[in-house]
This record gives C-alpha cells, structure tokens and sequence, in this order.
C-alpha cells in the first residue's frame, strides 16, 4: 500500500519491517547508501524469501533482480564460488543486448563480484610474480570481465590482449580493467605507435588517451574516424574530438555526410572556422539533419553558405529546397529569407526556426515575408511575442500593418503619422492666386478679414481689419493663410499669413501685426 513511497523509508524502518517489503524496494529506481545498508542487513539475516546467503544459486541471483547491484562484499562473499561465477557469465553474456542503464551498471557488478571472489582467494593478493588461475587465451577471453586488475595484469599477455582486442572491448569492462588493458596496448606499441587498423578496434580503451596522446595517433582513413567515433564505446568529452578531428583533417581526411553525422551539430561546433571551410559541400548534402544553433553566428553563416550551395539543385522546388535547408538557416541572409517567403508554396516555418535565424536579418524582414514564412504557423508568434527578438522586430513594424495583414495581436508597433497641423498654428502662406508685386520691405503678421489701405510710409499697427489689405510695394514677411486668389510677388515674399481676400500693395516698409475688423487710415512716414 505504501506504493514509491517505500522508496523514502528510514533505514530502521526497512529493518523493522516485514520480509517482503524487499520486492517493493525493487521498484525503486536507487536507493541511499543507509538503505542498502538495511537491505543487505535483513538478506544477511536469513529470514526473507531468498534465505541464507551461503546457499544461493544463480536462480536466486537472477530472482533478487535489480536488489542484486546493491549487495556489499560482505553479502557476496557468503555465496557460494559457484553461484558468483555462473552469475558473471549470465550477466556479461547479456550484456551487449542490454540497455544504455544497464551496460552501465555491469561493470560495477562484476567488479563487485570479482571482489568478492579475490577476498575468499586471499592467495591470489599475495601473488606478485604470476597468474594464480587459469591463464587468459582466446578460448576464455570473456573471463578479462571477471578478474580483479591486478590478476588480470598477470594472467592476460599482451599478444593475446592485440591479437583478441576487437572482443575484449565489447565485454562489460570497469574503469580499472580498462586502464590496465590500455597500459597493455601502449606496451605493444611502445615507440612506434598504435597502427591504424588497431586503432578501429581501441572502443572504450579509447576514451582514456589524452588530447596530447590523440595528437600522434595516425588516422587517415574516414573509417577509422568513424569507427572511432562510434557511441559503442561510450561518450567522448569535447576536447578529445577536437583533437581527434584536428588530427584527421591535419593528416589530409575529409570530412563525408555518415562522418559529420558521427561528429553531431554540437561537436561541429567546436570545429575551428578554417576546418569548417574544408567541408565538401556535397557531405553538408548527404549529413542528413544537423542541429547547428549551439554554433557561434559566424560559424552559422559558414555552414549556411554550403548548405546553400549543396541543396542548389533543388532551387526550383521550393518545398523540397526548404525541408533540407532548414537547419542552416540560422546563418541565411535577409534577401534569401525573402526569396523563400516570395517562392509561392507555403513554407510554414516552425517558430523553433524563426528564432533561431539571424537577428539582425530578422529585422529586415518586412510583415509581408514573415507572414509568409510562417504560413499556418503564423499564430504560434503571438504566443512569442515577449521574446527579445520578436520585440525588437515588432517594434520595427507599422502598428496598423501588423494588425490588418497579421491580425493576431501583436502590440508595439510604430503608430500612424498624426494630421494636419492646427488651424491656430502659424503657417507659411498658401496661394491659390496671383499675388501683386510688392516694391517695398514689408513684415506683417496678420489675421485678415476685410481690406486694409495701404500704408505709405514706415509703422507698425495692431489692428482688426474687416477689409481686404491691398498689397504691400516691397519685401513682405507675412503669416497668413490666403483662401482667395493672391498675384504672385515678383520680389521676395515669406507670407505666412491668413488673407481671405487679395492684398493690395502697401507703398513703403510697413511692419505690421494686425488684427482688424473696420478700415484703418493710412500713417504717415516716420
């Protein structure tokens, strides 16, 4: 009834409770170290299902299930040789069909049991000079998996170790085994290196060479590199593919579709700039997808452009050209985004793409082309418009366009120009006629409604003028607005005013600003 919450019961409690509280803990994905501790303490005691630890088979191992990896040495120690030896050869026997959890955990089980076996063999420790069991050949290559480091150091030559090495790394090997195989191996080859067609075979020996050690290996040959590469062996850390590429790329190889598949967009990544440049167009070609969005943009870029040129083919169809070029387009320009929107097919790009594209080619893209772009996908932006890149682009956009050609509610865009300017506001003239010449130097500032006579001589006057204002003889700076016809000045005029009826002209300079609503006499020269 307790369900996975076994899984968080006190080590006391685990002692206390009932035998059969052992099949709920094997649904346990792990357990503290405390609780294998009360595990192995109840199994010692001989009162569960399993019973006394000394009189275990490997029926009885294979019902503990996955109870088995957490048995201590004391609780190994007790069964029987028999049982812990036919239990390593079931289980290294299963291990290449195992899964990745599994493989992983094999090792650690056979060296468990190995340990058991060389702490009832006290012997087999004192022994510095020579195999105390049976010696390794290749008719039981498979017991390398069984024996604690230091018998295997005297019972495995290293002739059979070369001879036999494509076996040896498939069995489920610890990280001591594997570095007592490897010592073999540089012993073998002291001072002249490993040969290439051993190196193919190295599998998870491999992975512990250093960088400066990778960097002497000769691999020529892309299936080496391959087989190198391959995740049979366990992972690779970045620096170590580094210089394995390096190394191979250095030693003339190139770099094919299956290969740059092996290496994975991450590692790609990592490729120097002038190693990217050395990429075959046609491997990009037949690589399949790549994810390169960990790439820095210039790297981007780089890819892009052989992209482009390996799927050029495929130019006249744009639905095929789009599909394969789709993980390169992080790095593609805004002209070629806009080739793609303007194709005439739908495109549909996913939004994981359109935001990974460049940024600063994003923002030249107009409504339009991302609305084409995107297609049926088109409502998921307003689902990202808080991200930066869509902000910024957004902000970029005619708020009246993105509503009618987008009509998803986007917010943010730039807001339409505002109108006309207030009547109230001084304006330069409008002339819709002639205005008569003007012999004299005028400035006026006017509001006009009826004509004004003319002023023969210097002054300045405020007043409302009802009646047309004749037409000033010189110069006239004049702020008004003329709805009736006006003769154009042959002198120079800058009238901003507001005439509504013409504007005869004033004999003499006249500064004047006047708002007037009846005749105003003439002023006599100052």
């Amino acid at each position: 009834s307790l369900g996975t919450l076994v899984c968080d019961l006190e080590p006391s409690t685990i002692l206390a409770s009932h035998p059969n509280i052992l099949e709920k803990l094997k649904l346990c994905p792990a357990l503290t170290g405390a609780q294998q501790d009360a595990l192995n303490a109840l199994l010692l005691s001989g009162d569960t299902a399993y019973g006394d630890p000394s009189r275990w088979d490997l029926q009885t191992l294979q019902d503990l299930g996955p109870l088995v990896v957490v048995l201590n040495q004391t609780t190994l120690s007790l069964m029987a040789e028999a049982a812990r030896e036919g239990f390593r050869r079931s289980v290294a026997a299963a291990y290449i069909s195992q899964g990745r959890s599994q493989r992983e955990k094999s090792p650690m089980l056979l060296r468990a049991l190995a340990a058991a076996s060389a702490a009832s063999q006290p012997r087999l420790q004192r022994s510095a000079d020579r195999c105390q069991s049976e010696p390794i050949t290749a008719s039981n290559i498979e017991d390398i998996a069984f024996l604690v480091p230091e018998e295997l150091d005297l019972c495995l030559s290293n002739d059979v170790l070369i001879e036999n090495l494509k076996d040896v790394v498939n069995l489920p090997l610890t990280r001591q085994v594997s570095l007592v195989l490897k010592k073999k191996v540089d012993e073998s080859f002291q001072g002249s290196g490993i040969p290439e067609e051993k190196l193919k075979h190295l599998g998870i020996l491999s992975r512990l060479y250093t960088d400066k050690e990778i960097s002497q290996w000769q691999v020529t040959c892309s299936d080496t590199l391959s087989a190198l590469l391959s995740n049979s062996g366990g992972p690779w850390n970045d620096s170590q593919v580094q210089q394995l590429l390096s190394r191979y790329l250095a030693l003339g190889g190139s770099l094919t579709g299956p290969l740059l598949q092996e290496i994975g967009g991450k590692r790609l990544c990592n490729l120097q700039e002038e190693q990217i440049q050395q990429i075959p167009a046609a491997a990009i070609r037949t690589a399949g997808k790549l994810n390169i969005s960990p790439c820095s943009q210039s790297k981007k870029d780089q890819l892009y452009r052989k992209a482009r040129e390996a799927f050029a083919r495929l130019a006249n169809s744009p639905g095929s050209y789009y599909c394969q070029i789709q993980p390169y387009l992080g790095g593609a320009p805004a002209e070629d985004l806009k080739n793609l929107a303007n194709a005439g097919v739908a495109i549909n790009m996913d939004l994981g793409t359109f935001l990974a594209l460049n940024p600063e080619e994003l923002q030249k893209l107009s409504v339009t082309n991302v609305k084409h772009l995107l297609g049926e996908n088109l409502p998921e932006l307003k689902e990202h418009e808080h991200e930066p890149l869509v902000v910024s682009w957004v902000q970029q956009q005619s708020q009246q366009e993105l509503d009618c050609v987008l009509d998803i509610g986007l917010q943010g865009g730039r807001p339409e120009p505002t109108g006309t300017a207030s009547p109230a506001a001084t304006s330069m003239t409008t002339v819709t006629s002639p205005m008569p010449t003007t012999p004299a130097s005028v400035t006026s500032m006017a509001t006009v409604t009826s004509p004004m006579p003319t002023t023969p001589a210097s002054g300045t006057s405020m007043a409302t003028v009802p009646s047309p204002v004749p037409t000033p003889p010189a110069s006239v700076t004049s702020p008004a607005t003329v709805p009736s016809p006006v003769p154009t000045p042959p002198a120079s005029v800058t009238s901003p005013a507001t005439v509504p009826s013409p504007v005869p002209t004033p004999p003499a300079s006249v500064t004047s600003m006047t708002t007037a609503t009846s005749p105003v006499p003439t002023t006599p020269a100052s």
